[in-house]
């Protein structure tokens, strides 16, 4: 799903008030933690991970895999959190303008 602008700032508003529900560590991008961000999407269409310092991967990088492998959107990256969007069509919580 592609999101225009305002879109997009909407959510990052949204987003700005959010506690981060996933962490990545030094393992980096495991089946386990990308297990955990598709669960995650059961219970909440935002989503916002941190990377950790001893993560050394890129995060921008970090969140373009982890959005395909879970078939969402990403919002934004900034410095070490990342913030992905997946509309959940049956408990549709978030109305996007």
């Amino acid at each position: 799903m592609e999101l225009n602008s305002k879109q997009r700032a909407y959510l990052k508003g949204l987003a700005s008030v959010l506690e981060p529900v996933l962490q990545i560590g030094k393992g980096s991008l495991t089946p386990e933690v990308t297990e955990s961000v598709a669960e995650a999407f059961n219970n909440r269409e935002l989503v916002k991970i941190t990377v950790l310092k001893n993560c050394f991967d890129n995060p921008k990088e970090l969140a373009s895999v982890l959005a395909e492998r879970t078939h969402s959107t990403v919002v934004q990256v900034i410095g070490k959190k990342i913030v992905l969007y997946k509309e959940n069509k049956d408990k549709k919580k978030i109305e996007l303008p």
